[in-house]
């Protein structure tokens, strides 16, 4: 410290104010980032979870925080370019107005929108069933697509094109949440690298690092001993199955093979159980959601109807209970090692849960583009039934979201709580025997995930989605914390925070790249409502686009329609795929150098001199 402030002395006086300078401002750096540090959502709740019972299960309850920041983010995204415009707009505030171009070319049945507005007296209980359902007064709401009739807004001597606004700011959410995984799970996926190591390797690193140092409970350092005897229990079962695998004559190959194709014969039978339940129940709710209201009285008649209004809600929701239920006990007469087992019966729950909704949305798809009639053809779509269809799916949506809160909150209220005082105050041997309810974290986060799926499905058919999905995570937060601390018991079964991070992350992102899939379609190749939304005077949503691009300058268009021409594609095609081989190549040889570090570090420990 002398020699550098007698050098400071020597140098001028732009020099020492600028070194000065770049010292001040990373001392406020620093004291604004440890500051940062202290709001941070749920900072003090997380540590002490972990604290109490380690990183495996602290991880989901970060994993949550991220989803409710991710949903908070994309409702400010679709709140400000969508929804926000069309209020100033419609209120005249900022001296703004909006244009309503009426649909070309359209036939007149076509555009005949009606909602079900609640008008008059009105009961009580028709006001919680509209809340429940998302029909009545939320209809007419800019909760749903069909608020959005505006085609333009002018904001003083601004145009503000809502069409094109809407379908970018779709795009971007999406484009977002895609980003921001990617990011967080780049961490984990090194991570999971570092631990894939050979047998030997994992047990050094379980007896001599396998302490999880945040724990400050003794309670859960007993469950983290049990835990560290379980994995290694486990990985003992599992070089006792590689040698009874390796042992194995070819009568017990075939019997064990002919085994697992008859359970995946009754699994895949049992999936399409699922999914036809589904169709069917959809398919009747869609039919009679308003038929049952001709026979019954005034609140029977409204409840029978928010029953059938729910009924692929309830169905999903008992397919998603019962399917895992049958899948846990197929798995065992499979004859896998214990971690495949895992694995193999979270991808299952993972593809039921997710199919689950693809097949809600084919099957609302079915009936909205089945058409029989001339009229029909001349919309595209059966407007009839559906007059603004995606009002509809954006409907259905929020039955599933609601409907999920619902079940989560039930389920603590009314089975864990009950159970935790049978367990305290009963000494009946069956009811010890039982126990409390184990906090499995695979099925926590499947739970979360499912229910953000359908939040990325819904925005685009109900845009301020996201805001409800933060709410509700946001509660879903301290239910879960006070069903950890206080009715439940954590797993016999822990998860390693690194690779449980990774595992969810990819569930996470599968549940993305499957909700690209129906908006696409809803997009690209459905047409669009004429009778409401911002897309009516277009003939599918993405229709927006190309009306735009000719819109620009001649030189613009064609540098765009350059850019999406087979010419260019094409070499851009073969640059990408050369620097994918280079970065292939480029793994393989650091693969190989790790292996030979690997054989010199086992030369240094037999011989010290090498």
């Amino acid at each position: 410290r002398d020699c550098q402030q007698a050098d400071i002395k020597h140098l001028s006086g732009w020099k020492q104010w600028k070194r000065t300078s770049s010292k001040s401002l990373k001392k406020i750096l620093g004291e604004v980032k440890e500051l940062s540090s202290y709001l941070v959502l749920w900072r003090h709740d997380i540590h002490s979870i972990e604290g109490k019972f380690g990183t495996g299960i602290q991880s989901y309850f970060s994993f949550l925080r991220f989803l409710v920041l991710l949903n908070f983010i994309i409702f400010i995204l679709m709140f400000s370019f969508v929804t926000l415009p069309s209020i100033i707009s419609q209120y005249g505030i900022f001296n703004s107005s909006f244009v309503k171009i009426p649909p070309k070319n359209i036939a007149p049945h076509c555009t005949v929108y009606e909602p079900n507005g609640n008008k008059g007296l009105v009961y009580f209980y028709t006001y919680l069933k509209d809340l429940l359902s998302g029909t009545g007064f939320l209809e007419v709401t800019s909760l749903f697509y069909g608020y959005y009739t505006i085609d333009a807004a002018w904001i003083s001597i601004l145009r503000y094109n809502l069409p094109l606004a809407y379908l970018l700011a779709t795009f971007a959410y999406l484009a977002l949440s895609l980003l921001w995984i990617i990011k967080r799970s780049v961490e984990g996926f090194k991570q999971n690298l570092v631990h894939d190591e050979d047998q030997f390797q994992s047990y050094c690193n379980k007896v001599f690092a396998g302490w999880d140092f945040c724990i400050t409970d003794l309670n859960a350092a007993r469950l983290k001993h049990r835990s560290l005897l379980y994995e290694l229990q486990t990985d003992l079962e599992e070089e006792r199955l590689k040698r009874k695998i390796a042992d194995r004559t070819m009568k017990e190959k075939l019997r064990i093979y002919s085994l697992r194709i008859f359970i995946n014969i009754i699994v895949i039978a049992v999936l399409s159980g699922c999914f036809y339940s589904i169709y069917r129940a959809t398919v009747f709710s869609q039919e009679n959601s308003n038929v049952s209201m001709r026979t019954l009285g005034q609140i029977q008649l409204g409840l029978a109807n928010l029953i059938v209004q729910y009924l692929p809600s309830i169905v999903i929701t008992l397919a998603n209970f019962v399917a895992p239920q049958i899948f846990s006990i197929l798995i065992r007469f499979e004859d896998y090692s214990p971690a495949f087992e895992i694995r193999l019966t979270l991808m299952r729950c993972v593809f039921v849960r997710l199919a689950n909704i693809g097949v809600l949305l084919f099957s609302l798809w079915s009936q909205i583009s089945y058409c029989d009639t001339e009229e029909c053809k001349a919309c595209g779509y059966n407007y009839e039934l559906y007059p603004c269809w995606e009002s509809e799916v954006g409907q259905e949506m929020y039955k599933l979201m609601i409907f999920d809160f619902i079940i989560i909150l039930a389920v603590t209220l009314f089975l864990d709580f009950p159970r935790k005082l049978l367990v305290t105050h009963c000494s009946c041997k069956p009811v010890q025997w039982c126990g409390l309810q184990e906090f499995g974290i695979s099925d926590n986060v499947l739970e979360i995930i499912y229910g953000q799926t359908i939040c990325w499905i819904g925005t685009f058919f109900s845009p301020l989605l996201p805001a409800i999905a933060t709410v509700k995570y946001f509660i879903i937060f301290y239910i879960k914390k006070i069903s950890l601390l206080h009715t439940r018991k954590p797993t016999a079964r822990p998860i390693r925070a690194s690779s449980s991070n990774f595992f969810f992350l990819l569930v996470l992102l599968i549940g993305l790249v499957l909700a690209f899939i129906p908006l696409g379609i809803s997009i690209a190749h459905i047409p669009s409502s004429k009778a409401c939304g911002p897309f009516r005077s277009f003939n599918t949503s993405w229709a927006v686009v190309p009306d735009t691009i000719l819109e620009f300058p001649t030189g613009l268009q064609q540098v765009l329609y350059g850019v999406a021409s087979e010419a260019f594609a094409v070499p851009f095609f073969m640059v990408i795929c050369l620097i994918m081989f280079y970065f292939i190549a480029l793994a393989g040889a650091h693969k190989r150098v790790v292996e030979q570090l690997r054989e010199q570090l086992v030369l240094v420990s037999i011989d010290p001199l090498f």
